[in-house]
């Protein structure tokens, strides 16, 4: 929110590694007995935004997507063509740790299965677990972003099939992400050189969320004989086309801890040329409980055991097609959601604050691969968002009738890619692969406030204009099967235009004229950022694989932070913006040691970065109310808002994350094992405080169970407390343990029964301890709790 006028108002992980390891050499002789059987092989994992260096084979007749094998390192990013159409592949198993091993930096995967079993209705919280991500929680189930090695907002990019998400997330922590994850099928956080070709602000990673919406092959049961899947890698097919195919999934689930029901349908189809797609879902929930805990702001304040105004809705639709041609595809889709969700704390819940959002999005993208010497493939994405937001509450608290729209956002967006592949060359001392692309993109931001409009702190900030247009080269190097490198650069031209006021000081009295500040000034900004990356990746004995990779990251500022000059209620904070900001720049190195296959998978990662005007909102120790504001040692009584000046300061970020996945035996026809996971991010500025906001350190680990069918699984995540605060405007946070348990199952079904194929369902448990959980990341941890115990049922049904 951000109208202010209503107011009346460590060691874990190491051990467990050696564990893992020792135990790993114990069953070397029995490897044939902890693997799973043949019929349930570990599964693939179609990695969807990697580097811009794909090779696959022509577009064919076939829902399947060209599947990138993590199963063995050195390998081929493709299947090997088979010489007829291929029998269905056995089902993988649900709950092995995916690892990606042919990437320069770390990826994590969240497939399908993981997305169906948790259920949530925001990436941050989908993500909140993993090693190195976390969510921003700012309204938990309603408004969470994904917080990525300590970094957020503007050094997070959230793109969904390849293009922006859109929305307001990175302008305010209480703005939704608008991507449901009841539509998604798969979500990857890119990190590294990869991320270059989204732009500087994904300095973080990118979270790319993934779906049908835009078909790139027909559904399967379209297949004919006609799939001709042993045709070179350039040649057309003889023939596209097919009978017409549907099919359906339904996805729906039931959670006792909000009293929630969300369900979804998907419709694919497809005949001849073309495939369509269209999905629909809907959610809703009430306030969530939470721990017994009968006063969670004060002692006049009863809570009833639930957070109070933290209850949500939403939905969305979507419809797109393919035309599939002789090399390619090329395909588009409209998606609209719309969503109303509470804001919880201590100001929401005085003023019923709520948030009434609809985005329309236009999506499209292409592949075609020419019968050409030089180009291998040519791909293109698009897509312009037409997003809109109130911010709605009382005016006064004791007054419901003054319930009105406080605050409105809008965010008007449109961007292109296009990326040309080239055809590997043998340049004698290694295969060659390039990749070029052009990235452009026009935003507009508005913010104004209904309750001044004459008042020239109208809103957050004045109407803003973003153009940006943006060159990139990737250049792959194969020396051997075992052993790759990349090199990668970008440059990026920025220009941006907004007005800010022409003075705001520090402090100014409380009987101040807002007219005293002055006129807005118009200013208008371009920055160029250069960034270049280069990588190795090393394939070792024992099925192990190395990654080396350093970067060097410039990002221009971000409008906001440039142009922002009034109160900011997501975050309690009087925002001031700084136009004399400029480039920050982001020095990094990560290594890697992965393993994805045998019965003992892991993933390790190690990363040091080093910021050179690392951009943030500095706490002054004022206070403020509109225009007015006072020192911390002023007589007067502290305001309701903190003043935060957006200012630059040299920073390091360091850390590490691990996890890994050991089978232990067999046991009643599956698998056992234990799991386990450890993160830590280190922040601090070059005077040694720290930077504010940092997840604290966490380990966990569990038990699993797991045959072709069935997974079941415990978990406990101990989060330890976090201290290492900012010296102003932040609070030590008290550690947790989170302990989960689920259990699922899935089948293929006989279709005469009543028309489904295949059936998974069943039980997550989330917070069984029904402990008190409070983000350190999150502005409103003081007065939010994350949601107590409650179990969640699902069922997904395909037809």
């Amino acid at each position: 929110m951000t109208s202010r006028k209503r107011r009346a108002f460590h060691f874990g992980g190491a051990s467990w590694l050696l564990l893992c390891a020792t135990a790993d050499g114990a069953l070397a002789q029995g490897t044939s007995q902890a693997t799973p059987p043949a019929s349930t092989p570990l599964p693939e994992i179609t990695v969807t935004a990697p580097s811009p260096i794909v090779r696959r084979k022509p577009a064919v007749p076939s829902r399947t997507p060209t599947r990138v094998a993590r199963a063995a390192p050195g390998q081929n990013r493709e299947r090997a063509p088979e010489p007829q159409a291929a029998p269905a592949a056995p089902t993988p198993q649900q709950g092995v740790l995916p690892v990606v091993t042919d990437q320069f930096a770390t990826v994590t995967v969240v497939p399908n299965e993981e997305i169906r079993r948790q259920g949530t209705a925001q990436l941050g919280d989908l993500l909140f677990s993993k090693p190195g991500i976390t969510g921003s929680t700012f309204a938990p189930g309603a408004s969470s972003r994904p917080i990525i090695r300590g970094l957020d907002v503007n050094r997070v990019g959230i793109v969904e099939n390849g293009t922006n998400a859109g929305g307001a997330s990175d302008l305010g922590e209480d703005h939704f992400v608008p991507v449901d994850p009841l539509a998604t099928n798969q979500v990857e956080v890119i990190r590294g050189p990869a991320a270059m070709r989204y732009g500087s602000t994904s300095i973080g990673g990118v979270v790319s969320a993934t779906n049908n919406r835009i078909p790139d092959a027909l559904p399967s049961c379209a297949a004919t004989p006609f799939q001709t899947y042993g045709l070179p890698a350039k040649a057309p097919l003889a023939n596209v086309g097919s009978p017409s195919c549907v099919t359906v999934e339904t996805r729906t689930a039931v959670s006792s801890v909000d009293r929630g029901v969300d369900s979804g349908i998907l419709i694919d189809a497809g005949g001849g040329n073309f495939a369509v797609h269209a999905d629909a879902y809907g959610r809703k929930a009430s306030d969530y409980s939470i721990p017994s805990y009968p006063y969670l702001f004060d002692q006049t304040r009863p809570v009833n055991g639930r957070q109070p105004n933290s209850a949500m809705q939403a939905s969305g639709a979507s419809i797109g097609g393919s035309y599939i041609f002789h090399g390619g595809f090329i395909g588009a889709a409209i998606t609209q959601n719309d969503t109303l969700y509470r804001i919880p704390g201590i100001d929401g819940a005085d003023h019923q604050t709520r948030i009434d959002a609809r985005q329309t999005k236009f999506t499209a993208k292409g592949e075609y691969r020419p019968d050409a010497a030089a180009i291998d493939a040519v791909r293109f994405w698009a897509g312009a968002t037409d997003y809109k937001h109130n911010e709605i509450g009382l005016a006064d608290p004791a007054d419901l009738s003054s319930l009105g729209v406080r605050q409105t956002f809008t965010n008007k967006e449109q961007e292109g890619r296009v990326e040309v592949q080239m055809t590997p060359f043998n340049a004698r001392f290694a295969a060659v692969t390039t990749a070029f692309g052009l990235q452009a993109g026009h935003q507009e931001l508005t913010a104004p406030s209904p309750d001044d409009p004459t008042s020239p702190l109208n809103g957050l900030f004045d109407p803003n204009k973003n153009n940006r247009v943006a060159g990139y080269v990737f250049n792959e190097f194969k020396f051997t099967d075992s052993t790759k490198a990349q090199i990668a650069g970008r440059i990026e031209h920025v220009n941006l235009s907004g007005t800010t006021p022409a003075f705001i000081p520090e402090l100014f009295d409380l009987n101040a004229n807002p007219g005293d500040i002055g006129p807005p000034t118009a200013r208008n900004l371009s920055f160029t950022p250069k960034s270049a990356s280069i990588g190795l990746i090393q394939d070792l004995p024992g099925q192990l694989v190395a990654s080396i990779t350093a970067q060097y990251v410039e990002r221009a500022p971000k409008p906001a932070e440039l142009f922002s000059r009034g109160p900011h209620d997501a975050t309690a904070t009087f925002d001031i913006g700084n136009p004399n900001l400029g480039i920050e720049t982001a020095k990094s190195i990560e290594i890697g040691l992965r393993r994805a296959t045998g019965p003992f998978r892991f993933e390790a990662t190690a990363y040091y970065t080093k910021f050179n005007g690392f951009i943030f909102r500095r706490l002054t120790g004022n206070t403020c109310e509109d225009v007015a504001c006072v020192g911390p040692a002023d007589p007067a009584a502290p305001l309701e808002l903190n003043q935060a000046i957006y200012s630059q300061r040299d920073a390091t970020f360091r850390g590490g994350e691990f996890q890994s996945q050991l089978d232990i035996g067999p046991l009643n026809g599956g698998i056992w094992g234990i799991e386990n996971q450890f993160d830590v991010v280190r922040a601090t500025f070059s005077d040694g405080t720290n930077v504010p906001r940092i997840p604290p350190v966490r380990v966990g680990g569990g038990l699993f169970w797991r045959d072709a069918n069935w997974l079941t699984r415990i978990n406990l995540l101990h989060a330890f407390a976090q201290n290492d605060i900012a010296p102003i405007g932040e609070t030590p946070t008290a550690g947790y343990n989170l302990l989960k348990a689920e259990v699922s199952y899935r089948t293929k079904l006989d279709p005469s029964w009543f028309g489904a194929r295949e059936m998974t369902v069943g039980l997550v448990g989330n917070n069984l301890l029904n402990e008190n959980i409070r983000n350190s990341v999150s502005y409103t941890k003081d007065q939010v709790l994350l949601p107590g115990i409650g179990v969640r049922a699902f069922a997904n049904l395909k037809f």
